[in-house]
């Protein structure tokens, strides 16, 4: 399941709470897209947000609803304990694959960091994804890290936060990165601006949260990379330099989806956990303007 496009959609909320429908409405895109796997509950997923209850349900309305296809799910918590109980419902649920953050109000130490992952590989049986992202944890991995963690137990992927847009240097990070981990560890490039570098310079899959709410565009990309039509990567990715541009333009790509997926009446337009907030509408009708440019519905 750790190859080709990772989708990560959105847990949109209403009123009332999650807004169980219009999560099965975005999931069924995704289904019907035949996307290679889902990453449910991931920063996109607002898992940060929720509490247990909330996202033992979300993953087990993904695994119900998945067709099939092999979902993953984020434990992160701020504690061990926390992280170990959510492992165990996502694993109840019928995950396929744990994705798994460092989360911390105090600043980790690499060997807390290491001792995180070392406690939760102990106590599961599923398939586990490094979640790097310091834009969100401010936890900042090195490649020896990385190579440190990777030789747990059910150890699968990593899911790196970017790498230069130079194909060069790029295909240098990869391949350094790779040098260092056990040749059953897959590395999967995310930050969405990043898929077309990253997949040229030999990332397995692209954890992808376009792929989240327009998953069609996202698999051709992917699709094309693992075909090693590198031509056709470039091009597509180039062609959704707009919709990068807005993931930038708003500190990135989570108040966007959120807009996106409501003009596309997929859910409500003020479908964030607060103290999120929807985008102003004159920002909204630019996103609608780029949708339409892009034929992105």
């Amino acid at each position: 399941m750790f190859t080709g496009l990772s989708a990560f959609p959105l847990t949109p909320l209403n009123a009332s709470g999650i807004d169980e429908k219009a999560f099965l409405n975005i999931l069924k895109r995704l289904t019907d897209a035949k996307v290679d796997s889902l990453g449910v509950l991931g920063s996109t997923g607002s898992y940060a947000y929720f509490t247990r209850e909330q996202r033992k349900r979300i993953a087990t309305l993904a695994v119900q609803h998945a067709d099939n296809i092999p979902v993953m799910v984020s434990i992160g918590a701020m504690s061990t304990d926390e992280v170990l109980r959510l492992a165990d419902d996502a694993q109840q649920a019928g995950a396929s694959a744990l994705l798994l953050p460092a989360l911390s109000y105090q600043k980790l130490s690499d060997e807390e960091v290491f001792g995180l992952y070392q406690d939760v590989t102990r106590q599961v049986s599923l398939p586990i994804c490094i979640y790097d992202n310091p834009g969100t944890t401010h936890v900042v991995f090195s490649d020896a890290l990385h190579a440190r963690i990777a030789t747990l137990p059910n150890i699968a992927s990593i899911k790196i936060p970017g790498v230069p847009a130079d194909i060069a240097a790029a295909t240098q990070r990869v391949k350094s990165l790779r040098a260092q981990l056990p040749a059953s560890v897959t590395i999967g490039v995310s930050g969405d601006a990043f898929a077309g570098p990253g997949l040229i310079a030999g990332c397995d899959l692209w954890y992808s949260v376009c792929g989240g709410l327009f998953p069609r565009t996202a698999k051709a990309l992917a699709d094309a990379a693992m075909n090693e039509d590198f031509a056709a990567v470039a091009a597509q990715a180039q062609r959704l330099d707009p919709l990068w541009a807005l993931f930038t333009q708003h500190g990135g790509s989570l108040r966007v989806i959120a807009a996106a997926a409501g003009i596309l009446g997929l859910t409500e337009m003020n479908c964030l956990p607060r103290p999120l907030r929807s985008l102003a509408a004159a920002d909204v009708a630019e996103i609608q303007k780029v949708i339409a440019k892009l034929d992105l519905a």
